[in-house]
């Protein structure tokens, strides 16, 4: 059974994501931070840096946005357009004062201003809608080759030139009328976001398009996994979530606890304590330790308490692979992102580590966000990477 917790409390959501009792995935929101992700913007180019191929772009916000000349120049499939010279001075792309349609890509921080790309994302139930490319391609989470080949035959039937498309995981045994009705309101949105641009007489910078709201996201990425009921503590939400099932025409019970911490309620609380935890222990007594730096996640895995009953080698092997289900389970509840080294305890066996690796790319399949695992370095420290969810895939 899986379901949705929104447990607002003054300026923050806290939605939390939990399957038989258990948080498998928390997201927050704070209500005093402006966020532009995904917005799109009738711009104005600033500044235009030869040095850094790069230009600021004023959107109309307190800072200045950035955007480097591969964000600007068309985007190709490298595939069929290997001859392809880029153009490499951004000056002949952009200069001041010109008009650019751009969408925020990442927001700012307290150093640097959001980052923008004129290359256009639409994301809805089943697709994200990319306008003006022919790149056409499958979630890789989409595994079964007949699916796969299925998908891509509606793709070709039902999406217009000039457009392409990632066909998101939610799509697996949709018909093809469910996914034209889909792409036909991304495209909708988008014409919509062209008339606007292309008006004559228009005051710029300015907002064309203001995207998915934190938990609108959220529950179109969520709503396909299964969700029995979503819980809520604030009224406002409640009828935002309403707002969005019907949009998505699923009947998934929603109930109110007005004024209520239902974390609390309903013993969510103590495992996000838990979640914070530097140390986190295992079932067979051994535990890792989770550092996050600047530059990257450091996961140290220790035989603690745990001595075994055969071998040196068995009992390593058995707490670095309980460690990795439980690492797995850490990175997506805690949402780890960027660089990631895990200092297995060592093991000399190298089936051992091979199986160590097979059992990490399992225990993913269940994550959302996209992982790479580079396997184990000259120092035998594993290493990995993965993309931040931030709410949606």
């Amino acid at each position: 059974m899986k379901e949705i917790f929104i447990n607002k409390n003054q300026n923050i959501s806290k939605i939390v994501l939990v399957e038989n009792g258990n948080v498998i995935e928390k997201y927050e929101e704070d209500d005093r931070k402006k966020r532009l992700e995904g917005k799109i913007y009738l711009g104005k180019v600033q500044n235009v840096l030869q040095g850094m191929q790069a230009a600021f772009i004023d959107i109309g916000e307190e800072k200045n946005t950035f955007i480097h000349l591969k964000d600007i120049l068309p985007k190709v499939n490298i595939v069929k357009n290997k001859e392809i010279e880029e153009e490499k001075n951004i000056k002949k792309v952009v200069k001041q004062g010109d008009r650019i349609l751009v969408q925020v890509k990442r927001d700012a921080t307290n150093i640097k201003g959001a980052k923008v790309s004129t290359h256009i994302s639409i994301p809805s139930r089943y697709f994200v809608l990319m306008p003006n490319t022919d790149i056409k391609t499958i979630s890789q989470r989409i595994e079964k080759e007949e699916e796969r080949e299925r998908l891509n035959k509606i793709v070709d039937e039902i999406l217009p030139e000039n457009y392409g498309t990632i066909v998101r995981t939610s799509a697996i045994c949709k018909e093809k009328a469910e996914l034209e009705k889909d792409l036909k309101k991304s495209i909708k949105i988008w014409e919509d976001i062209e008339n606007e641009k292309n008006k004559e007489i228009i005051e710029f910078p300015r907002t064309v398009y203001n995207g998915q709201t934190f938990i609108e996201k959220l529950l179109v990425d969520l709503i396909d996994k299964e969700i029995e009921r979503i819980v809520v503590n604030n009224k406002k939400i409640e009828e935002e979530v309403k707002r969005v099932i019907e949009t998505l025409e699923e009947n998934i019970k929603v109930e109110i606890k007005e004024n209520e911490n239902i974390f609390k309620t309903y013993d969510i609380e103590q495992q996000l304590e838990k979640a914070e935890q530097r140390k986190v222990w295992l079932r067979c007594g051994g535990f890792i330790t989770i550092d996050k730096t600047e530059a990257l996640t450091a996961i140290d895995v220790n035989s603690g308490r745990y001595i075994g009953t055969k071998d040196l080698e068995q009992t390593v092997f058995k707490v670095n692979k309980e460690a990795t289900e439980e690492i797995a389970k850490q990175l997506r509840l805690r949402d780890i992102g960027g660089i990631i080294i895990i200092d297995y305890i060592d093991m000399n066996d190298e089936e051992h580590k091979k199986q160590i690796i097979e059992n990490l790319e399992e225990n993913f399949k269940k994550d959302r966000s996209k992982t790479q695992i580079v396997g184990f370095s000259k120092l035998n420290l594993l290493e990995m990477t993965r993309k931040h969810m931030k709410g949606g895939e």
